[in-house]
């Protein structure tokens, strides 16, 4: 075959409305939906989401997607508060997430049943790698639509609300997922957390996949989104005293941002240059850091980084370019 076709989407919360906006961009440009421009998509918490939204047949044109990129916007805008909601006791009683996670599952869960209903893993319209962790075998899981469609591995074929609830399940944001299987005689469920303690940046997963999947195939091309570089300093005279309960929030952060520079940096080397686009944004001058802070005030600024995201790279024509080629390839 020819070209291989990449798209990998970061973790990052409420910030995946950038990438979101991205996306809709390009189905703009394109006229395309966007699982009929890449080959493989590979997305880890708020990008599972995209990923499998985006990849969900509709119900009643089973070969194209229910959902626009741009559906998936209002999405965030609409539902942010209900997806990053706690009731008075749960925060009491949880001290606002230092004792217990700080938000209650019936919000996120209520969402994702909402919009990913009773599809399968094994639905998706493309190639989809979803990254979650599993906490009893201490290892990354990996839910992948080829493998739900294998008839031989028709046990791992699982609905999409679960597999984006699992790989959005942040440390102390939300409790684990557990996922009840019916493998027989081996396990009755799997607890699973956010895919991006190991891969928030899963564009390197992706890349290794894609490889076996299409035959070692050195033609690829990867497009990989970005929530949001985080730019807010840890002061060393601040972190030098900070403790378990000071870290724990800050120690997250760090291991999801840097994965996804490590990631950036390797891919940078190890494809042609022609052949990788990193869009990702600065959190320097808009948007908020934390993941979770769905206010009308960071949406609206969310909302503004992303429209100067895309307004940068179609000013300088990589924008078109990239859409050019991912219709003609």
């Amino acid at each position: 075959m020819g070209k291989v076709k990449i798209l990998s989407i970061d973790g990052g919360g409420i910030r995946g409305i950038i990438p979101a906006m991205v996306l809709a961009k390009i189905e703009q440009i394109t006229s395309k939906p966007i699982c009929k421009l890449f080959d493989f998509i590979s997305g880890t918490s708020t990008g599972g989401i995209l990923a499998l939204s985006l990849t969900k047949p509709s119900a009643q044109k089973k070969d194209m997607p229910e959902y626009s990129a741009n559906d998936i916007v209002n999405m965030y805008i609409q539902n942010g508060k209900k997806i990053f909601s706690s009731n008075i006791l749960h925060k009491i009683t949880s001290l606002n997430g230092l004792l217990d996670e700080k938000y209650c599952s019936a919000g996120i869960e209520t969402v994702l049943r909402e919009y990913l209903g009773s599809s399968k893993l094994s639905d998706c319209l493309t190639h989809v790698l979803i990254p979650s962790y599993e906490l009893g075998l201490r290892k990354p899981f990996f839910f992948k639509s080829w493998n739900a469609k294998n008839p031989d591995k028709r046990n791992y074929d699982f609905f999409m609300w679960q597999v984006a609830r699992a790989t959005s399940a942040a440390p102390t944001y939300f409790e684990p997922f557990k996922l009840k299987t019916d493998i027989r005689d081996k396990v009755n469920y799997y607890s699973l957390i956010d895919g991006g303690v190991f891969a928030n940046n899963p564009a390197m997963c992706a890349f290794a996949d894609a490889k076996v999947l299409f035959n070692d195939n050195d033609d690829i091309m990867m497009v990989s989104l970005g929530t949001g570089q985080l730019t807010k300093c840890i002061p060393y005279d601040k972190a030098k005293d900070w403790g378990l309960a000071r870290w724990a929030k800050p120690i997250l952060d760090t291991i999801f941002d840097g994965e996804s520079d490590t990631v950036d940096y390797q891919l940078k080397h190890l494809l042609k240059k022609n052949d990788y686009y990193r869009i990702q944004a600065s959190l320097a001058q808009l948007g908020k850091d934390e993941m979770d802070d769905a206010d009308d005030e960071n949406i609206h600024e969310l909302k503004l980084l992303g429209q100067s995201l895309i307004e940068e790279w179609h000013a300088s024509g990589k924008l078109d370019r990239l859409c050019s080629r991912l219709v003609v390839i």
